[in-house]
């Protein structure tokens, strides 16, 4: 069983292209209540089927990984918003986490007690992302992206996007908070910010931000609330459920604004 101390962030790291086994694959459809199996089945296509069981694999083997309860006795609720939470009694309080999947990476974030949101996204997966931007992204946003060279566009706003969609599941409202009421500070040399309108009840303070490049496909971000609490180092597991995880290892990405927004005491 691993140990996560209040002040640490966990990000659990899957690569669903990776994983062909037919046996690991079975085990881990034994993992899932009937629910999920039926969700399963709905997809169409099998790839999306592969991803969603990858996907509850590493939900549940993860969380096991820090409590005694077994991969397969999970249970989980939605708030009213339909953001998944833990519903086993005994840990309910204790253990947060979040999950997000693109193509080719699935990523969960656990916390002790503090308000987690993860993203991430495959760079390839959009086009047209000026039209996307105005129409979720706030103000100052879209005029930062308009002023930016075009072949620099589209990674930036990944970076904004990942960014927001953390933030916004951290709150567990999803897309019901409005995107365009808050913004991420992605100035050169400076560190990560987000502030709000003045009708949105929150606080820049109160959140810590991260923003990844895992591989050269992907952007991850995680936004954690830690209600007061001075957070440390996030680590990074790859994973391959029920068989075996070592800390994850990746270069930075040259572009400067790819690290966590820090108070100003640190």
């Amino acid at each position: 069983m691993l140990t996560i101390e209040p002040n640490e962030i966990h990000v659990w790291l899957a690569f669903p292209d990776e994983l062909h086994d037919t046996g690991l694959l079975a085990a881990y459809e034994q993992l899932m209540t009937q629910e999920e199996k039926n969700r399963q089945r709905q997809f169409v296509f099998e790839k999306d089927r592969h991803q969603y069981t990858v996907t509850r694999a590493l939900v549940r083997t993860t969380l096991s990984h820090y409590s005694a309860i077994h991969p397969a006795d999970w249970r989980f609720c939605k708030n009213e918003y339909g953001k998944p939470e833990i519903a086993n009694t005994a840990v309910k309080d204790s253990l947060r986490f979040n999950v997000s999947h693109t193509k080719g990476l699935i990523i969960c974030g656990v916390a002790r007690r503090h308000a987690i949101g993860v993203d991430v996204e495959n760079i390839y997966r959009r086009n047209a992302v000026l039209n996307i931007a105005k129409r979720y992204f706030s103000p100052q946003e879209i005029m930062n992206l308009e002023a930016l060279p075009e072949k620099r566009q589209k990674e930036v706003f990944f970076c904004y996007w990942t960014l927001k969609e953390a933030y916004i599941k951290a709150r567990g409202m999803g897309l019901s908070f409005p995107l365009e009421k808050f913004s991420i500070c992605l100035a050169d040399n400076e560190p990560l910010g987000i502030s709000f309108d003045p009708d949105v009840n929150d606080q820049s303070d109160r959140w810590r931000l991260w923003l990844f490049k895992p591989t050269d496909n992907h952007y991850m971000a995680l936004a954690v609330c830690p209600e007061g609490a001075r957070l440390g180092k996030v680590t990074f597991m790859k994973t391959v459920p029920l068989q075996q995880h070592e800390v994850f290892l990746f270069e930075a990405n040259s572009l400067n604004y790819l690290h966590e927004r820090k108070d100003k005491d640190e």
